[in-house]
């Protein structure tokens, strides 16, 4: 025994070896604590939609064309994006310009984030319409789209700048805007 403490005594632990073995003790424990199998990834992100002013007033026959831009907080290149539409007042058609038709309330797969749509008035009644865009994670925008009747004798023309009800469905942070 006493020759075992006589050789601990005469090993002479010099700074290198001090801090180096807690280099190796650190960096062991390191390894094994900060090691995770999941990889992080992040697929669906928030996105808003801009719309370009528009007109409000529409007549029987005539058509309205609505410029759409998707704008996504991140960008996923597996996110796809859908359009539907429910109309819930007057008669009209909604079209997708180089693309299809589309019918109440079935989705319609978008190409491009940017798109515009022709909305064709078959009444000259007033029109309000609203359209949903989604993506393929369930992220969804809804604004209402409202066209007074042209026919009628109001003379409070506004200058076409469109009338809308903006319906957030996940607003998010709101952060207020100082004076």
């Amino acid at each position: 025994m006493k020759t075992i403490l006589n050789r601990i005594g005469a090993l002479r632990v010099t700074p290198a070896r001090f801090f180096g073995c807690w280099a190796v003790l650190f960096a062991l424990m390191f390894s094994l604590t900060s090691c995770s199998n999941d990889l992080d990834v992040q697929q669906s992100y928030p996105f808003t939609v801009e719309v370009m002013p528009y007109a409000d007033k529409i007549a029987n026959g005539e058509t309205v064309e609505l410029r759409m831009t998707i704008v996504p907080e991140g960008n996923y290149t597996n996110t796809l994006y859908t359009i539907r539409y429910f109309q819930y007042e007057g008669k009209g058609t909604l079209k997708l310009v180089d693309g299809p038709t589309l019918v109440n309330n079935d989705r319609v797969l978008l190409e491009s984030k940017q798109f515009r749509l022709n909305y064709t008035a078959h009444s000259s009644e007033s029109h309000e319409l609203l359209i949903t865009i989604e993506d393929n994670y369930g992220t969804r925008w809804e604004q209402t789209f409202e066209f007074n009747s042209n026919d009628s004798n109001d003379s409070d023309d506004n200058g076409g700048t469109g009338s809308l009800v903006v319906t957030p469905i996940n607003p998010g942070t709101v952060t207020p805007i100082g004076k």
